[in-house]
């Protein structure tokens, strides 16, 4: 009898200790502040509410910055734990209990707070959401270099650059724009924007057609001496073959036929307008260490002139998800447009990924 009596006493206590311990982690669940956390792959953690996530895209309502939209590769969602149904204060026979006052803050930490939340609009994961947010869909890179050099002289140089592209299952949409200034003894050397489009078609794997506007404008241009503004357009079309269309790897030849418009200001405004042949090159080459290698060579074979050709080089690395560096080489000789002077130009620029 004593026996049987002893086992219920110790059932009996194993049941309050297990309630007990339940209530407490049910109190202490129901004081914490349950959110989603949205992850980057370069170790940013934001939080708030998950609103949705498809297989290309994850629409995060952060606390502090808003609605983010963020491709699916670029960051993960850690979500919040269910909170249990029922509050403490539901138990039978338990009192309601008061809501703790907030400790109290001292007024040199909430300044330290308030001052770190400012900055925070300004973090490579902040600013890359806005820029996704204005682009929507388009994907790209904006990039800068600056250099400022004093000997003889003062000399500053500055450049802009901007990619967006857009991929569909057989097109392929791709925008870049370039702007030069430099600056020597006060004096305008450089003013040049130059803006590219491409659109390319796949027919099947192998064969694609592909049509490239080009505009460039030159406001500190100089011929002979003699200060020479102009403006050329050209636009190709062209057909060609994918020699190589392996995942991060593409190579692609073709011919294109190409219309230059030229426009010039000296030494009398005039516009000449003119056609060329040409063979092209493209090569997107992933390499290790988070690198990428684009390549574009173009050559226009010219009767009873040197053949001009022009080559653009794009070597970039990535930082982190967000930031990266670039170095990017250009070469023209004797292009047949009219205008245009021979270069070789060399930046090496900053950019925010989006």
């Amino acid at each position: 009898m004593l026996e049987i009596m002893r086992m219920r006493l110790v059932w009996v206590g194993l049941i309050l200790v297990w309630g007990g311990s339940a209530r407490a982690a049910d109190a202490t669940a129901g004081s914490v502040s349950l959110r989603d956390v949205l992850v980057y792959k370069d170790g940013d953690r934001v939080q708030g509410q998950l609103i949705t996530r498809t297989g290309d895209a994850i629409v995060f309502k952060a606390d502090r910055f808003g609605e983010l939209r963020v491709p699916a590769d670029q960051a993960d969602v850690t979500l919040a734990p269910n909170p249990r149904t029922a509050a403490p204060s539901a138990v039978a026979g338990a009192a309601p209990t008061k809501p703790a006052a907030p400790a109290a803050v001292a007024p040199e930490e909430r300044e330290d707070e308030e001052h770190a939340v400012g900055w925070e609009r300004f973090s490579p994961s902040k600013l890359t959401a806005d820029v996704r947010r204005f682009f929507g869909p388009w994907h790209g890179r904006i990039a800068v270099s600056t250099e400022t050099v004093t000997d003889t002289a003062r000399r500053s140089d500055d450049s802009f650059d901007l990619k967006l592209q857009r991929k569909w299952t057989q097109d392929d949409v791709l925008i870049t724009a370039h702007y030069d200034y430099a600056v020597a003894s006060e004096i305008k050397t450089t003013d040049l924007l130059r803006a590219t489009g491409s659109w390319r078609h796949d027919f099947n794997r192998l064969e694609f057609v592909q049509y490239r506007p080009t505009l460039e404008w030159n406001r500190a241009g100089i011929l002979n001496g003699v200060r020479d503004d102009y403006v050329v357009l050209q636009q190709s079309i062209g057909v060609g073959f994918n020699v190589v269309t392996r995942p991060g790897r593409a190579l692609r030849v073709g011919v294109s036929e190409n219309l230059f418009d030229a426009w010039n200001s000296a030494p009398t405004p005039n516009h000449v307008s003119h056609g060329a042949a040409s063979a092209f090159e493209e090569v997107e080459w992933t390499l290790p260490w988070r690198m990428k290698l684009t390549q574009r060579g173009v050559w226009y074979p010219i009767k009873d002139q040197p053949d001009g050709w022009e080559n653009h080089l794009e070597l970039s690395k990535k930082l982190t998800e967000t930031l990266s560096i670039s170095s990017q080489e250009e070469i023209r000789r004797n292009l047949p447009n009219g205008s245009a002077t021979d270069l070789t130009r060399l930046k090496l620029l900053l950019g925010l990924d989006f």
